[in-house]
């Protein structure tokens, strides 16, 4: 692991459209990477000052963040950031593997070959980021890729649903994982992904997806603190895997 930590998601706000989603958003990445763990407590004019803007588009950031789950209120002193449960990381990771592991199946089946260097350059833009150490780039770049793969099958409703879930995700432990090898091989996946999208291999891209979404189980297992509970990932891929074996999206439909 890298002896210079990455650079924080949390810095100062440049003129934009609007204040309070460029705030909400770099919140959310710093929430959604681990750089501000569960139970950490904030207040709006601390956030205020790092992010020198008023306190109007930051607390109105946090609500927003309040009502995604993201953080609770704590009378008189800010908002917490909630805590991640175990039930809460395996029920995201399997409803994300129900809905994105038969999609991609599909998908191999009418991949754009036309388009695949659209695909490496946002494939590749995951790998950069993660060399710069650069959480906020990489989970943007991450979502980028996944939910522009997904629309090829133009199922808007389907894209809404993937992106709520990652919305909701917490990459527990990812903050201690820049600088290792796990954390580049899951950027550099995304290249096996568009491979076998290539290739049409159906039973290749489940296998892979599945190993993909559960990374998330793989950074909570790095969580330095033993109390927290442990949970099995082969028991959540099992699951998965028999419910995907049942048919895809196509046979749905």
């Amino acid at each position: 692991m890298s002896d210079i930590g990455p650079p924080s998601a949390i810095r100062k706000v440049e003129l934009a459209a609007s204040l309070r989603d460029e705030v909400e958003a770099m919140l959310s990445s710093a929430i959604v990477s681990g750089e501000l763990a569960p139970g950490t407590l904030v207040s709006v004019p601390a956030l205020a000052a790092q992010f020198r803007v008023s306190a109007t588009p930051v607390r109105e950031a946090m609500l927003d963040l309040q009502k995604r789950g993201f953080v609770e209120p704590v009378r008189n002193k800010g908002f917490r950031v909630t805590e991640v449960g175990e039930r809460d990381i395996r029920e995201i990771v399997t409803l994300r593997c129900w809905l994105e592991v038969p999609a991609m199946r599909d998908i191999a089946r009418r991949f754009p070959r036309d388009r695949i260097e659209e695909f490496r350059a946002m494939a590749e833009a995951t790998v950069r980021a993660v060399d710069r150490g650069e959480l906020g780039a990489y989970i943007a770049a991450d979502v980028d890729f996944h939910l522009n793969l997904l629309g090829v099958l133009g199922n808007k409703r389907l894209i809404d649903e993937v992106a709520s879930l990652r919305q909701q995700t917490r990459m527990v432990g990812l903050a201690e994982m820049v600088g290792t090898s796990e954390l580049r091989r899951s950027a550099t996946e995304h290249h096996h992904i568009l491979d076998l999208l290539m290739d049409g291999d159906e039973a290749g891209i489940q296998a892979l997806m599945i190993s993909h979404i559960a990374h998330v189980i793989e950074w909570w297992n790095h969580i330095p603190d033993a109390r927290l509970p442990r949970p099995i990932d082969t028991e959540v891929a099992g699951k998965v895997a028999e419910l995907a074996n049942a048919g895809s999206v196509d046979d749905a439909r």
